[in-house]
């Protein structure tokens, strides 16, 4: 990975950082006497924290936001958080919620809120099947009982609608958060993350994928928002945030187990060996070919155009489509290029 070598606190902690522990007593006076530098940023998450935000964490452990000058407070979400009105109130700095269309919706609605970048190259929505009745391509929906959960619907229509499959030649069925419609025979499809592997364990190996992304619905998971007001009042805090966060994900590439280890210590109800088995994953869906060529967190104008004409195809946008320049910025990604790691 590259980083910056300009010589200004960030850089002398790192490099108080390489020399090892004899200096950690002199590191952690310096970083008091700085304390009053020390600017506490909220992250606010759609979820519950869980291996979404091993970056975070990392960069947390690792002391990437305390070299910018700040200190992460994470803010968990929930099916009864509304995440992107609490950044969009200012009650927090930067957001991560699980799927894009919430931020071409939310813009749409009035909310003054930008992506800057994507956590997840490809989102891990997923529609599973057995090999008894397997699904591998939009076509083979025809005729099944889709169980999906209700906030889920839209992308079974995005789907349908992009692989020209009429509504009625497939049923749907709302489904909780186990994949037990599948096995009982109610639904001859279930939907979740692919990244959800404990969840996922039960249907064994007989298990088929098909993932959103491949049916045609190319939605970004995970994706980095703020306000407009921050951008333009606050454009070095949400260059910080962001570096460190970048940094903590490339961090993590390098040490997937041991970013485990940092996850389950702050959250003890999460089982290590689950996590240990769904880090591969995470860590594939946040660095492929794209971030290869144009480093971590990429995303480009021309897919969050598409993800809005599918939308507003479906008549999701009671205010009118929003345009991509609103809903989405590359100029933080662009500023902070140097230390955006380019694995893949």
């Amino acid at each position: 990975m590259r980083y910056r070598t300009k010589l200004d606190r960030r850089s002398l902690l790192q490099g108080m950082a390489a020399l090892g522990t004899a200096f950690v007593g002199t590191r952690i006076s310096i970083e008091r006497a700085w304390a009053a530098d020390i600017h506490t940023i909220k992250l606010q998450l759609g979820w519950l924290a869980g291996n979404g935000i091993l970056g975070e964490l990392a960069a947390d452990q690792n002391g990437y936001f305390a070299e910018e000058g700040l200190a992460l407070e994470v803010v968990a979400g929930g099916p009864n958080v509304d995440g992107v009105a609490s950044v969009a109130s200012g009650r927090a700095e930067i957001g991560s919620i699980s799927s894009s269309p919430s931020l071409m919706l939310a813009r749409s609605q009035g909310l003054p809120v930008k992506c800057i970048a994507a956590g997840y190259q490809q989102h891990p929505f997923t529609y599973f099947s057995l090999e008894k009745n397997p699904v591998r391509e939009p076509k083979d929906l025809i005729g099944k009982t889709v169980a999906t959960n209700g906030t889920a619907r839209i992308l079974l229509q995005a789907l349908l609608a992009a692989n020209g499959i009429p509504e009625d030649q497939v049923e749907v069925l709302v489904m909780g958060a186990d994949m037990s419609p599948l096995l009982t025979g109610q639904a001859d499809v279930v939907t979740g993350w692919k990244t959800n592997v404990s969840a996922l364990s039960v249907l064994g190996p007989e298990r088929v994928d098909m993932t959103l992304w491949d049916a045609g619905i190319k939605l970004y998971a995970n994706p980095y928002y703020v306000t407009d007001r921050s951008l333009n009042e606050n454009p070095e805090q949400v260059r910080g945030m962001l570096r460190a966060i970048a940094r903590g994900w490339g961090w993590v590439h390098d040490n997937p187990e041991a970013a485990v280890d940092i996850l389950v210590s702050r959250y003890p109800n999460l089982d290590r060996e689950a996590e240990l088995a769904a880090v591969g994953s995470v860590v594939e869906y946040s660095f492929n070919e794209a971030t290869r060529e144009r480093g971590w967190g990429t995303m480009t104008r021309e897919n969050w155009q598409a993800q809005i004409d599918i939308y507003d195809r479906l008549g999701q946008f009671e205010g009118g489509a929003p345009a991509v320049d609103d809903v989405m910025t590359l100029s933080v990604l662009d500023e902070i290029a140097a230390v955006r790691p380019v694995y893949g």
